[in-house]
């Protein structure tokens, strides 16, 4: 399931670029995702919001919120001039013909400074007297600095590439006209040049930072830098033409003049032959020559120095640092036996009969759970809309002003789009929809027990209403708009699913059977996780895990543990995130009694966008203690 692109990008970028200064929102989380920790000396955990002092005088609490409004501009517009490759993610042009040596000590220094300066002016003016959003604000810019702060004092710069977060494989797709940069004016091409300029110097930091990591017994494993050197492979070709990077090139616009595109082509081949390439044959020579023989045997984080506090603070930056990597794996081993017990008791209920994993391989092979076309597809999708639209009132009484609209993935994109994901809408007046894009690729593979929980999760009460109600909060700072937590996100987004019960979408015991093998799934790869990294479990092992206990392929499994390893505590936002929102509404209820409203619970849970885990939690406390839903 996807999520908006803008969370995932902030997390993607946020790993890639550890060294440098990602906004507070993107550090914490990103993270589909990016490890980081805190070692020695460890950094000051985010406090809890506790009862506060009497209110300030109105008139020096609306200086206050204006002057750190001030502050995030002017801190977002610093961030961007810094960490040039973030702002062209951002969609943020001005700076597109730069790549500075982010990887580099005195980057790293200059991150950690700049960081430790804008935090400092933000704390300097104190979050007394502050209220609403603009508590919010300050609460999550504090501790998401000081996440990025603590995730600076261990070593990820030594850890440049794997396969799931390659610096090589970030800078083919932008230069190949796939990615972010834009390629549809002769600036658009100059900036690209200029920028590649870095590539070379670039690089070799990384191989530098591998270097370091060698000597200092911070290497990845070799099972999963042996799957770098295809991705190598892929882009290292004998000429230009041949390559990723002429892409470009040869889908040049038609209104760029022939004397550019001539004086362009040629600056290209030049560019793409004796820069980009050498680079790229450096840095797979390294891998393969030197590298490769170092990379260590053991597979989790935990196995390197100092490699369970990297980890610990890798989970509590992802989710919430109210649960430990050992907590979290023994609450989800016991969810796993509680989940199929819940299975076998579905389906004793309906009356199916055979084991389960016979059950599931008729759910993936029969042919009643298929679409016989695309039209049938998207028409089931439909239906299901009408079904929630029905159901949505009695458990929300908000929704966002932008309608939602089912619409097949263009084909041009079908290869590598997901069965189901979510665009935005691209306006906060509610004059264009959101998107829920449907595969009908391989539609063998799209079953009709799939689609309620993915509708829910994707469309409504999922992305669609939490990320449309978050786009219409205008006045929010942007690196709250532009940021975003993944854990907040996405276990909305699973506990959009879990809404399908009160719904009646899971009536027909296939479609539950369906929805309850997913969850299964996704807290089978919590438990593989911390197993890998907290626990000391061999990668064979957390294979083992996953193939017993949920029922997939070895294969499947094994993808899935290799992304485990290249980014530690990732997988865990969806189901913790999840966990946390179940967790909140139970302590609701049972603190306010009969006055509990889901409605209300729902509306004060999305009301202010998405935030960390732990500034959530202290918010529903403040709801609670105000008593009136």
């Amino acid at each position: 399931m996807s999520s908006s692109p803008l969370r995932l990008l902030a997390l993607a970028v946020a790993t890639l670029l550890a060294a440098a200064p990602a906004p507070p929102a993107d550090a914490a989380t990103r993270a589909n995702q990016r490890p980081a920790s805190s070692s020695k000396p460890k950094a000051r955990a985010p406090a809890r919001t506790a009862a506060r002092p009497a209110p300030a005088p109105r008139a020096v609490t609306e200086d206050k919120a204006a002057r750190l409004n001030r502050l995030y501009d002017e801190y977002w517009d610093a961030a961007m001039r810094l960490n040039p490759l973030q702002a062209t993610f951002q969609g943020d042009p001005r700076f597109n013909d730069q790549l500075p040596n982010f990887l580099s000590p005195a980057s790293r220094q200059q991150a950690r400074d700049f960081m430790v300066e804008w935090l400092g002016k933000v704390e300097a003016i104190g979050s007394e007297g502050l209220q609403g959003q603009d508590l919010l604000s300050y609460e999550i810019f504090v501790r998401d600095a000081h996440v990025s702060l603590a995730a600076a004092e261990h070593p990820s710069w030594m850890l440049p590439i794997n396969p799931h977060n390659n610096l090589a494989s970030l800078i083919a797709v932008l230069g190949s006209g796939t990615g972010a940069q834009p390629f549809r004016t002769i600036k658009d091409y100059e900036n690209w040049s200029r920028r590649s300029l870095g590539v070379p110097t670039l690089f070799t930091q990384a191989i530098d930072n591998m270097r370091e990591g060698m000597a200092a017994g911070v290497v990845q494993p070799r099972a999963l830098m042996e799957k770098v050197l295809p991705q190598l492979d892929a882009v290292i070709k004998p000429s230009a033409e041949e390559s990723i990077f002429w892409a470009p090139i040869r889908n040049m616009p038609e209104d760029i003049p022939a004397e550019d595109r001539e004086r362009l082509s040629a600056e290209y081949k030049r560019m793409i032959e004796y820069r980009l390439l050498p680079s790229y044959r450096a840095l797979r020579g390294f891998i393969a020559t030197q590298y490769l023989p170092a990379a260590r045997a053991s597979d989790g984080l935990g196995a390197l120095p100092d490699g369970q506090a990297w980890y610990a603070h890798s989970v509590a930056s992802q989710t919430s640092p109210a649960l430990a990597p050992a907590q979290i794996h023994a609450l989800g081993a016991q969810e796993v036996k509680d989940l199929q017990e819940r299975i076998a008791a579905t389906m004793k209920d309906a009356k199916i009969r055979g084991t389960l994993r016979k059950t599931y391989a008729s759910m993936r092979n029969d042919r009643q759970f298929t679409f016989k076309d695309e039209a049938a597809l998207l028409a089931r999708y439909r239906e299901v809309a009408q079904q929630v639209d029905a159901a949505l009132p009695a458990l929300f009484d908000v929704r966002p002003t932008a309608p939602l609209e089912i619409q097949p993935v263009p084909a041009e994109h079908a290869l590598t789009a997901s069965a189901a994901s979510y665009q935005p809408a691209a306006a906060n007046d509610g004059s264009q929809p959101g998107l829920l894009l449907v595969n009908s690729r391989d539609l063998a593979t799209r079953k009709r027990w799939a689609v309620p929980l993915q509708y829910l999760h994707e469309g409504l009460p999922g992305h669609h209403l939490q990320l449309g109600l978050q786009q219409e909060l205008s006045t929010l700072p942007r690196f709250r708009r532009l940021g975003g937590d993944v854990a907040f996100v996405e276990g909305w987004g699973l506990y959009a699913e879990s809404l399908g019960q009160d719904m009646g979408l899971y009536r027909d015991p296939y479609d539950h059977l369906g929805y309850l093998q997913i969850t299964l799934l996704r807290t089978v790869r919590v438990v593989a996780d911390t197993g890998l990294h907290a626990a000391g479990w061999t990668r064979q092992q957390a294979i083992d895990y996953m193939v017993e206990n949920a029922d997939i392929a070895s294969d499947d499994a094994a993808a899935d543990v290799e992304r485990f390893m290249a980014l530690p505590g990732q997988t865990l936002a969806y189901r913790v995130g999840e966990a946390t929102i179940l967790r909140l509404r139970q302590k609701a209820q049972e603190a306010l009694g009969p006055r509990f409203d889901l409605r209300a619970f729902h509306r004060e849970v999305l009301k202010d966008g998405s935030m960390p885990l732990d500034i959530l939690e202290a918010k529903i406390d403040r709801w609670i203690a105000a008593g009136t839903p």
